[in-house]
């Protein structure tokens, strides 16, 4: 083993123990574990499930009406446990009443030509639709029976089922959902960490131990500890948050199991997070050597944080055709390809050269990161530019 691998072993090993034992990484590791398995649970119980809606009814005919249209309501994807819970009451004006006063959620009267549903503010939409199909069922059967026939030869030839060409495909919703969750966390372990890195090399400049490092550590070596320990913290990062996605589908049951194989072979591709990584974390690296203090942070991390916002907003809001070429673009394919991915229309050869294109990308950022980190690095001083670490290469 080489000298300098022995090195940047020795600083990778420092970054990862001592990131572990910082309490605030612990903690906001724990509090993002928490709200993706929280945001997927909760946002499903909260977003659709089974429903109950009490309904005031006058006759006979529409208890009949309630029932059916409580079958009909549990034949709607989610709604299996749905339930319409009947009160009887002897007039019309006392089933508004009731629905005015908020003791039930909707009324259901007969009228000349059929019912009437009655809400106060509005009338739910998907019991008034499993009402417009019950009632409309209901009419069927009579007429039928009026006709000396059935519902059944009636209907023959009307059933419509649906699938999918795609196997295993998701709701549109859905993909839409596991698309911007990843470009998301990539964005926000990007930031985080380049931060870190950033963070923890003007530290070590303000407190002048970069000096007394570089007189015994090489300083690719001091630069290449760094990337790959924070590298790898951020990789182990990802996948806890993977798990803790996979636990909360599991926890949804069977629609939660639906969407594991789509968010399975996106998550292939954060196979690919490790590469768009190394070569952010090399220009992180550059950023907290230009600086000579906290504040000038600000300024020379600005970069690379623009590097990362605008694919994150060409990921979240851009158009199809934004996306589809921005996922060969290094770095932007981090976030962009996997929304693809979901969609499940991607050739086999678009993600390969993708990959191939951010490595070739990687290759040539940390070069030139670590170009310009040995270059900037010592000069402790005076805050180095860009411009300048520009002009230096040119005349190079």
């Amino acid at each position: 083993m080489s000298s300098s691998t022995a090195w940047w072993r020795l600083v990778a090993a420092r970054e990862v123990t001592t990131r572990v034992r910082d309490k605030t990484f612990l903690i906001s590791t724990a509090v993002l574990l928490l709200l993706v398995l929280g945001g997927i649970v909760v946002g499903t119980l909260v977003g659709g499930g089974p429903a109950r809606y009490d309904v005031a009814v006058t006759e006979p005919s529409g208890a009949r009406l309630a029932a059916v249209t409580e079958d009909q309501l549990r034949a709607l994807p989610g709604e299996g446990d749905s339930i319409v819970e009947v009160t009887e009451v002897d007039q019309a004006a006392a089933a508004r009443y009731a629905v005015d006063a908020e003791e039930v959620d909707a009324a259901l009267l007969p009228t000349g030509d059929g019912f009437e549903i009655v809400g106060r503010d509005e009338v739910p939409g998907d019991l008034a639709a499993a009402a417009q199909s019950g009632l409309s069922l209901l009419a069927l059967q009579e007429n039928a029976q009026e006709a000396g026939t059935t519902v059944e030869t009636l209907t023959a030839g009307s059933t419509l089922s649906q699938t999918t060409t795609a196997e295993g495909a998701v709701s549109a919703d859905a993909a839409a959902g596991i698309a911007f969750v990843m470009a998301l966390l990539f964005f926000v372990t990007a930031i985080g960490f380049g931060l870190a890195i950033a963070q923890s090399v003007v530290v070590e400049k303000e407190n002048r131990i970069v000096e007394i490092l570089a007189a015994t550590v090489p300083l690719r070596a001091l630069l290449w500890g760094k990337v790959l320990g924070n590298s790898l913290l951020a990789l182990a990062q990802v996948l806890a948050v993977a798990l803790a996605a996979v636990v909360g589908l599991l926890v949804l049951g069977a629609e939660g199991l639906d969407m594991i194989p789509a968010v399975g072979v996106a998550g292939l591709w954060f196979l690919a997070f490790v590469v768009g990584f190394l070569a952010l974390a090399s220009l992180w690296s550059v950023a907290g050597s230009l600086a000579t203090r906290q504040e000038d942070l600000q300024s020379t991390t600005l970069p690379g944080q623009m590097l990362l916002l605008i694919p994150y907003l060409i990921a979240v809001t851009g158009s199809d055709r934004a996306i589809e070429i921005s996922s060969f673009v290094p770095i932007a394919s981090s976030m962009t390809m996997p929304a693809r991915l979901v969609d499940g229309d991607v050739a086999l050869w678009q993600p390969v050269v993708s990959l191939a294109l951010s490595a070739a990308g990687a290759v040539l950022l940390i070069r030139l990161g670590a170009r310009w980190y040995e270059r900037s690095l010592l000069q402790t001083s005076r805050r180095t530019t860009y411009r300048e670490l520009l002009r230096r290469q040119r005349t190079s």
